[in-house]
């Protein structure tokens, strides 16, 4: 399927000037907790019906993450920035005359991902609300939960595999499918599909998370064509073997200008240059809309003078696979545990080592 990549100006929305009060209802934080039975009956076995547009929003909200999608007039908000940008999506989401959400979706209650979904939910009426647990030591997921409960809703702990319709689309949950002691690891990985099309939205997952998620899911086709990369371009996230096996066109960056954290990596940017995946970045283009009719996707962004295809390092070696003879692992060039010269074989790309027997090392490439 060919894929058309539009570089197509969107005129920056106009930013109005209401402003959102917030009431705390003061409860008692937790830490997080296991993920419990779905609060609702599961749906599987959902299929897609292509009628119009999917439009998926990855909204520029700096160092943090907000994604909006809108499939057939039904509208979900995955992740809400920080707690300063609750005014900003507010004012995005009455700019693009949505009224009411459908879903609104905490991948994990870090502040930078659950901080303005309170002041979203203070102004839109909300059908469901997802996190990855109910309970969490902070302030900000507190005020998430008490519009949660304001709304009359339930907050609801998704399971692996379950799936539920936005408009034609079907939004099928991949992870957590472990507990794990890191919070990023429980985020709550989303796969929407849309006719022949596909996306992948991973929260901050880590590699951990990652290849536990691989492993639950083994047989099934993993393969999308755009991949919201976790973590902002973290070193720790978006490992070899998830990018083999989800094999991405496009990938999407949520992350802040000349950000504390260094993020996107250069480790990560390598791996996706070695990929050759067309890579946009929210630090460099403002924000991000993919646009799916079904067969084809477009990109649009705000940023005119910005190219994605100049976005990623220029380094002019790629990454060098390193086998080992004997064991037959495969390293990275970088890894601590590269075999002797004499027992090493090179290889120009993963899929040539693959196809050759050899099995990725579990330090350097999980």
């Amino acid at each position: 399927m060919k894929k058309l990549l539009s570089a197509l100006l969107v005129l920056s929305l106009l930013l109005c000037g209401c402003s959102v009060q917030i009431t705390i209802d003061p409860g008692v934080s937790a830490q997080p907790t296991t993920p419990t039975a779905p609060t609702e009956p599961a749906q599987t076995g959902l299929t897609s019906e292509v009628n119009g547009d999917l439009q998926i929003h990855f909204i520029d909200v700096g160092q943090a993450d907000s994604i909006l999608v809108d499939c057939g007039g039904e509208v979900m908000l995955v992740d809400g920035g920080n707690v300063g940008d609750g005014q900003l999506l507010v004012s995005y989401l009455e700019q693009l005359g949505i009224e009411e959400l459908e879903y609104v979706i905490n991948t994990h209650p870090h502040e930078d991902h659950v901080g303005g979904l309170a002041a979203v939910m203070a102004v839109f009426p909300t059908k469901h609300a997802y996190s990855s647990m109910n309970n969490y030591g902070s302030k900000a997921f507190d005020n998430f939960l008490y519009y949660v409960d304001q709304q009359g809703l339930q907050l609801h702990i998704p399971l692996a595999n379950e799936q539920f319709s936005l408009g034609g689309a079907v939004v099928t949950v991949l992870g957590p499918v472990f507990t794990y002691p890191e919070v990023n690891d429980m985020s709550i990985v989303l796969r929407i599909d849309y006719g022949e099309t596909s996306f992948l939205l991973t929260g901050d997952m880590e590699r951990n998370a990652e290849e536990g998620m691989l492993n639950y899911h083994k047989g099934k086709d993993m393969k999308v064509d755009v991949l919201k990369v976790g973590h902002h371009g973290s070193s720790t996230s978006t490992g070899y073997l998830l990018l083999h096996e989800t094999d991405p066109e496009y990938a999407v960056i949520s992350v802040g200008t000349d950000n504390d954290y260094g993020h996107p990596n250069e480790e990560t940017l390598s791996k996706l240059r070695d990929a050759d995946i067309t890579t946009f970045r929210t630090d460099k283009l403002g924000t991000v809309i993919a646009t799916s009719d079904g067969s084809q996707i477009t990109f649009t962004w705000n940023n005119q003078s910005a190219d994605p295809d100049n976005l990623l390092p220029n380094e002019a070696a790629k990454a060098t696979f390193i086998g080992n003879v004997n064991s037959k692992k495969l390293h990275t060039d970088a890894c601590a545990s590269l075999p002797k010269e004499s027992n090493r074989v090179y290889f120009d790309s993963l899929e040539e080592a693959l196809a050759e027997g050899y099995t990725p090392c579990d330090s350097c490439m999980n």
